[in-house]
């Protein structure tokens, strides 16, 4: 079931008209200027979930071409926040104005893009590192193996890449799913496991996966196919456990959702049922499992290897 605050409706508040709750700076006088980024990062983050959690539910599509870090307030200075959004919102508003003073206070330099050399080097990829997949869209059919590349580490995203000729048939008449015959380019994926860019014909969850997932936390999103307006699955998921969990030969901090929900193309809707699995710290996803009617959203991809550069 899904919680009050994506059920919610009646009169809203616009965002702008929302008091921060005090917070104060002091509370981060001993931070340094790396974990006062990282925080902010965090509430930023937070406030964003809020922002979907209003926009899907008023059907402004505010929000619908992406919100990034550092262009995100502005943006939710045209919500309509009540109730529960209300209250966090407010909540997330004085924490960012407290970290915001911190920083001035301790002459930070403005954050970059980058992820500091610190926080890229707990993460269990680097970049250059090659993740070698498995898929196959039926559950005893023959599989197919490609790979993404890590480009480069953002502080909101990982950027992939997937050259020409990454991928091979694992066995004799491997079937082309959508997914598989995706071309060449670049992928997003941010830290929470979303696929928010990828090449046209791949399957991507841009705002699927939100906010601290912990054990029996719910979400809700989309899965599309780039590029194909009519093909999407509207799922719900829930996490049903969390923890370490070792795949190709690495070791992770997964969490598993167990997703449901529909699929639509034109007028005919199709069940949808699985889960995903990523990894808490990077967002990097370590298996897929999709089963449906619908060959467009019937799928299983693995994480299989781990091919570090040279």
């Amino acid at each position: 079931m899904l919680p009050p605050a994506l059920l919610a409706a009646g009169c809203a508040t616009r965002a702008v008209d929302v008091k921060p709750l005090p917070s104060s700076a002091a509370e981060f006088a001993t931070w340094d200027c790396a974990r006062i980024d990282e925080e902010r990062d965090v509430v930023q983050h937070r406030a964003a979930d809020v922002a979907w959690t209003v926009d899907e539910r008023v059907g402004n599509n505010i929000l619908a071409l992406g919100v990034g870090v550092t262009v995100f307030w502005p943006a939710m200075l045209a919500m309509r926040p009540d109730g529960l959004e209300h209250a966090d919102l407010a909540r997330l508003k004085g924490r960012y104005e407290a970290l915001q003073t911190a920083a001035r206070d301790k002459a930070c330099p403005p954050p970059g893009n980058e992820l500091p050399a610190a926080r890229a080097a707990a993460l269990p990829l680097a970049v250059g590192e090659r993740m070698v997949y498995e898929d196959r869209t039926q559950a005893k059919g023959p599989t197919t193996e490609w790979a993404l590349r890590v480009a480069v580490l953002r502080r909101g995203e990982v950027e992939f890449s997937r050259g020409e000729g990454a991928g091979k048939n694992a066995g004799a008449g491997a079937g082309k799913g959508a997914d598989q015959a995706a071309p060449a380019g670049v992928w997003l994926q941010d830290r929470n496991g979303n696929i928010t860019q990828a090449p046209e014909g791949a399957l991507s969850w841009p705002r699927l996966l939100r906010g601290e997932l912990l054990l029996g936390a719910v979400t809700a999103g989309d899965m599309l196919l780039v590029g194909d307006s009519l093909t999407r699955a509207r799922m719900r998921g829930q996490v049903v456990a969390v923890g370490p969990q070792t795949v190709a030969g690495r070791r992770f901090d997964a969490i598993v959702v167990e997703l449901f929900g529909d699929a639509q193309r034109g007028d005919a809707t199709t069940r949808v049922d699985g889960a995903i699995v990523v990894d808490r710290a990077s967002g990097l996803l370590l298996r897929l499992d999709l089963r449906s009617a619908n060959a467009s959203f019937s799928l299983q991809r693995r994480l299989v290897r781990v091919e570090t550069p040279g």
